[in-house]
């Protein structure tokens, strides 16, 4: 049997499909159209309903491949490893995508190993090359320097993980037809050596940047570390968090958990606001599907300002005071 088909990695939790697994499917929906061959969802876990898994049909699934199980709740590298490696040796899929999450990072490097397969990790591109019908998997290399486009020609199936937010779900279609196949757990696929017995949220800092509505971003044009507080009282009266460019961060002006590009996060915000922020190719990567962009920066020429919807010229130590006044004036 020859090595066929699309499939993406859909997540979720607590029974509710998370946003990443939309995402990769209007990646993976690009990719199948191309190859001209069915795009599949696999998703690994427990207590999902009917109405959550035609969600994934309505999003550009041709068929979905679902193992529910009640020992599936809490995600587990061993379990979810076995399943998948069963899943690609029975139905040989050509290609797979999943997201750069934290399981995503964790699972398909084991899968891949199990397959003798290629991997490509936190790809902000994916396509098809139009000789060889080979995936074209590009990420950033060198600290964020460059962009590395590389391919897997002689092992199958394929695999990358993408990164979060790098595209937007398709709206659903509520029209769409596809097959939703129920595969019963197979209890030889249970790593009993392994127990998720808890959950424990990381101490320290935590931005949250890539699931932020608003965004208030610095860069060079602060100068130094004490003007990111203009920042902050911007963000304060728009319900938003802090971003800011990688000059900044590399400056010690702001830790790395705020970096927006590709050495950093790449975010998808309803609003962007970059101030005193050039505009870097890497930059510019990792903002590309804002809703909408406002910069604030003294150079007419900046390149932000090529991708920003609203763009103001001005020193931003006159502009931000300004806006926070009008802001507050508003509130009133």
């Amino acid at each position: 049997m020859s090595y066929r088909g699309v499939w993406t990695i859909a997540e979720e939790d607590q029974g509710i499909i998370r946003e990443v697994s939309y995402e990769l499917l209007t990646r993976g929906r690009r990719l199948a159209d191309k190859l001209n061959v069915e795009l599949s969802s696999v998703l690994i876990g427990s207590d999902i309903t009917d109405a959550e898994l035609n969600q994934l049909i309505y999003r550009g699934a041709d068929k979905v491949y679902v193992i529910d199980d009640p020992r599936l709740k809490r995600f587990i590298v061993e379990n979810y490893g076995n399943i998948l490696v069963d899943l690609i040796n029975k139905y040989k899929p050509e290609i797979i995508v999943a997201g750069a999450t934290t399981s995503g990072r964790t699972l398909m490097p084991y899968v891949a190993a199990r397959v003798d397969a290629g991997l490509t990790a936190d790809c902000t591109e994916l396509d098809i090359e139009e000789k060889t019908k080979n995936l074209l998997q590009t990420r950033p290399a060198i600290g964020g320097n460059i962009l590395a486009t590389i391919k897997t020609p002689n092992n199958r199936p394929q695999m990358a993980t993408v990164r979060v937010k790098s595209t937007k779900p398709s709206p659903a279609n509520l029209h769409r037809k596809g097959k939703i196949l129920k595969i019963e757990l197979n209890s030889r696929l249970i790593d009993g050596r392994v127990e998720n017995i808890g959950f424990k949220k990381a101490e320290g800092e935590t931005v949250g940047i890539q699931d932020a509505d608003i965004i208030v971003s610095g860069g060079r044009g602060l100068k130094k570390k004490e003007n990111f507080a203009l920042l902050e009282e911007l963000a304060k009266k728009l319900n938003g968090v802090i971003g800011a460019s990688r000059d900044a961060v590399d400056r010690g002006w702001i830790s790395y958990p705020h970096q927006v590009g590709l050495s950093g996060r790449t975010v998808s915000p309803k609003l962007y606001i970059a101030i005193g922020i050039s505009g870097s190719i890497q930059h510019l990567a990792g903002i590309k599907t804002a809703e909408t962009i406002i910069a604030i920066n003294n150079d007419p020429d900046a390149q932000i300002f090529k991708v920003s919807d609203f763009g103001i010229v001005g020193d931003l130590f006159d502009v931000v005071p300004i806006l926070c006044e009008k802001i507050s004036e508003e509130e009133k």
